[in-house]
């Protein structure tokens, strides 16, 4: 069990923001922080990590403490036993894929580990080349080995394939989620993606301005009860026209592009940009925002 207590005067684009989170996470558990950007999600895994020291609170993992304000405990993040992928990839650019993974080896780790690593992101035919030289999707599988090197508890992921295309999005979730469940290990995601969120979380985190206000399965969270329908999809407003008395709204789903019609009701307050749920009932389209 994680139990993650803290709060964290910060500087945000809005001006100050106090977090303030209480979260208690299962053992194994894969969880995603979901909100919009600033509210504080990248801030908690930093406070996690050991990378960011909240003003008060405490972490304990299991029955180790790794911070308690009171008490004066504050474990460096060398001595948490966590793995962070970082959206950036955060990777040595003068050192190859396998020197990548070896940095991180503990010092008396048995170093078989980098090539059992290796071969399980399918990089052992890169193990010698340099980031530069790879595509996004290579360089996330390095930072994502990386992170396992060290056989971490917990592995914490910071948007990690926001800059990847749909398809290697699709495939390197299917590796995380291989990955979570054959190292055992208790993940937590920062995502603003709804797809990806249904695809690989048991449970999600709601933070807005430094608060959680939801937390739930993700079809409890996002998806209001009365919406029982047939099918349902996470969609991004392209454009929106007015046609008599509907709006016709284009959307895009995955790697498709569809035109639906939505009510005044359902179209008041959208925006380009927007993502909606799509859901159905006998037939009958119904269109809500994603809060």
């Amino acid at each position: 069990m994680v139990k993650l207590k803290a709060k964290k005067r910060l500087l945000a684009s809005e001006g100050n923001l106090e977090l303030d989170v209480d979260l208690d996470i299962a053992e194994r558990d894969f969880v995603t922080l979901y909100g919009k950007s600033g509210a504080g999600k990248t801030t908690t895994l930093r406070i996690l990590a050991g990378l960011t020291d909240p003003d008060d609170g405490q972490i304990q993992v299991g029955e180790e403490v790794w911070f308690d304000s009171r008490k004066g405990i504050n474990l460096p993040p060398q001595q948490r036993r966590i793995g962070f992928v970082f959206q950036d990839y955060a990777l040595f650019p003068n050192m190859t894929v396998r020197k990548n993974l070896a940095y991180a080896l503990g010092s008396h780790q048995d170093a078989g580990i980098v090539d059992t690593l290796l071969a399980m992101v399918d990089l052992k035919n890169l193990a010698e080349r340099k980031p530069d030289t790879l595509s996004g999707g290579q360089r996330q599988r390095v930072a994502l080995a990386r992170a396992l090197v060290r056989r971490p508890t917990i592995l914490l992921l910071d948007e990690p394939l926001s800059a990847l295309d749909m398809e290697m999005r699709l495939k390197l979730q299917d590796e995380i989620l291989n990955l979570h469940k054959q190292f055992n290990m208790t993940t937590i995601l920062v995502s603003h993606t709804l797809t990806e969120i249904f695809r690989l979380s048991h449970r999600v985190v709601v933070i807005d301005r430094g608060k959680i206000i939801k937390s739930g399965k993700p079809a409890d969270v996002f998806i209001e009860r009365k919406l029982s329908g047939k099918y349902k999809f996470e969609g991004e407003i392209l454009e929106m026209q007015q046609d008599d008395v509907v709006h016709i709204l284009t959307l895009s789903i995955g790697n498709n592009v569809v035109k639906v019609i939505a009510t005044d009701d359902e179209a008041r307050g959208l925006r380009i940009g927007d993502k909606v749920v799509i859901s159905s009932k006998a037939f009958n389209p119904i269109l809500m925002p994603v809060r």
